[in-house]
């Protein structure tokens, strides 16, 4: 299924790599299949139910230990395929505290 146009190239796999969408505080975890990605977002195929999981921030686990990760949010979802967008990292906060402090 198609998404639609896209804002930056993506990248099928054609053997779609296992990832994991975790909650913030790690409450849940879901296996997944990432089908394609890009640099601003993923379509994922998910293994087991979504119902009642809060899909509004999470991480998408890229590794097996959890050191490579991306914070994303639920763009849409069709079935078991769902579209995530990846979230910026907020930058500057260290350095206007210590601008403050100085």
């Amino acid at each position: 299924m198609s998404f639609g146009a896209r804002k930056a190239d993506r990248v099928q796999f054609s053997n779609p790599l296992t990832v994991h969408i975790m909650s913030i505080d790690g409450t849940w975890r879901r296996t997944c299949k990432m089908l394609d990605v890009s640099s601003t977002g993923a379509l994922l195929l998910v293994e087991g139910s979504l119902e009642g999981l809060q899909l509004k921030e999470f991480f998408l686990l890229l590794s097996s230990t959890g050191l490579a990760y991306r914070r994303c949010e639920m763009i849409r979802i069709s079935g078991d395929e769902m579209g995530v967008r990846f979230l910026e990292e907020k930058k500057g906060r260290k350095s206007k505290g210590r601008e403050a402090t100085a």
